[in-house]
């Protein structure tokens, strides 16, 4: 069975599911649809995702969308997957679920909001949101505290005290990746006070390496760009 991954690697979650992919020997074969030239709206695009969004997945007759649910798809219909991405164990598993239900309505949706009306809103063709930022930053300051309090626990590196990562620490930390478009004090500001999220983000990429790195190379570039009209605007 073929399995196509429709993606934009400025994606946060078209990250997490290209990174897990490689990660598990999963042979894939990768499709770009560029959002910043509304290739996601193409009558041919909604032929894989009605709902025009991005990532999906085409496994051989099989469409899906969703990012978690695509992650929890993949995990149970690739045997090599290791256990340790969704375990076997309900409670386990439950668990696991329980944080990326978490996910959506706030880390998700507090960095999307902050950084799109911050940043990328323009890239878009739309004005940025100082209102939406602003409610955007409460939420993703109030979710990094969750994670560093409440879902790191001592007696393991990962989330939910596990000594190796779940799909929710993937998914959560190429999140929160999503800040490297901020400038760097912005971004030092939102995770400076969270010392246990640092630590972890620091053990997810040295877990999923070297794919973490590779996937987010564009990530880095567009940073790259963001960064230089910034200091060009404090120039002139």
């Amino acid at each position: 069975m073929s399995l196509k991954v429709y993606v934009d690697r400025l994606s946060q979650p078209s990250r997490a599911i290209l990174i897990f992919c490689k990660l598990n020997g999963i042979v894939f074969e990768e499709v770009n649809i560029d959002l910043s030239k509304g290739q996601h709206r193409t009558p041919e695009y909604q032929e894989v995702n009605i709902m025009k969004q991005v990532p999906a997945i085409v496994h051989d007759t099989f469409k899906l969308f969703e990012s978690h649910a695509i992650l929890r798809y993949l995990a149970s219909a690739f045997p090599e997957t290791a256990d340790h991405w969704y375990p076997k164990d309900l409670q386990k598993r439950a668990n696991v679920e329980c944080v990326l239900d978490w996910h959506h309505s706030n880390l998700r949706r507090g960095s999307a909001g902050y950084v799109f009306n911050t940043i990328l809103a323009p890239a878009f063709g739309l004005p940025l949101n100082p209102q939406a930022a602003a409610e955007g930053k409460k939420l993703l300051s109030a979710s990094l505290a969750t994670i560093d309090t409440y879902w790191l626990q001592k007696d393991g590196s990962f989330l939910l005290g596990n000594s190796q990562p779940s799909l929710a620490d993937l998914s959560l930390v190429c999140e929160i990746m999503q800040l490297e478009f901020l400038d760097e004090k912005d971004r030092e500001g939102l995770l400076g006070p969270h010392k246990n999220v640092l630590k972890w983000i620091d053990d997810v990429k040295s877990a999923t390496a070297p794919y973490f790195d590779e996937i987010h190379a564009t990530l880095f570039k567009v940073s790259e760009i963001f960064q230089k009209q910034r200091s060009a605007g404090a120039s002139s």
